[in-house]
């Protein structure tokens, strides 16, 4: 009976520690930013359409969203995208999101 016990835990152990050596298949993937920028996006587009974002307002978010883009590919150049990246370009997107609520909610409404 120990020896099935013995077995089984070295077994166990073995398949935890090549799991955790399987590299990532893309080191450069972020799907969940891609998605919120598709999702951000949207959100301008809909503001545009509806008239609660006036044409300046969707200007300034579009740039907004360019930058974003553009801080994306250049985390992505070296090959790898690091966690302090993806913190960071989850921070930019955060911030893009509520720049998006404010300007959609505020005041201002496009004529």
């Amino acid at each position: 009976m120990k020896i099935q016990h013995l077995f089984l835990a070295l077994t166990l152990a073995a398949a935890g520690t090549a799991f955790a050596q399987t590299p990532p298949a893309d080191p450069t993937a972020t799907p969940r930013i891609d998605q919120r920028q598709a999702n951000q996006q949207n959100r301008i587009n809909q503001g545009v359409a509806s008239g609660s974002l006036t044409p300046k307002e969707a200007d300034r978010m579009n740039r907004q969203q360019s930058r974003n883009a553009a801080a994306e590919a250049k985390a992505k150049a070296d090959g790898v995208v690091t966690q302090k990246e993806r913190a960071h370009l989850q921070h930019r997107e955060n911030k893009s999101s509520r720049n998006i609520k404010r300007n959609k909610h505020d005041a201002q409404k496009a004529v």
